[in-house]
């Protein structure tokens, strides 16, 4: 069994809802997710790429999703 603590605004609003059967969507979620980790898990079994690796690539997405954005919004370079 499963106890998931839930702060009371949460609980204040699920209980708007008393036909939905709460315990039904927590399953759902949580074998939703799993099976997003088990894909996870057997796709980065085969992968070369080392935690470093994964990190650089992060930045360089980072630097330029930034560099989009800033483009997008008509910020200046500062230097």
């Amino acid at each position: 069994m499963l106890s998931v603590p839930l702060p009371a605004n949460v609980k204040q609003e699920m209980s708007k809802y008393p036909e939905i059967k709460w315990v039904e969507v927590a399953r759902r979620a949580i074998v939703e997710r799993l099976e997003i980790l088990e894909k996870m898990d057997k796709m980065l079994s085969k992968s070369t790429l080392t935690q470093e690796d994964a990190l650089r690539i992060g930045r360089e997405i980072n630097k330029k999703v930034w560099l989009k954005d800033k483009r997008a919004l008509g910020i200046e370079d500062s230097g």
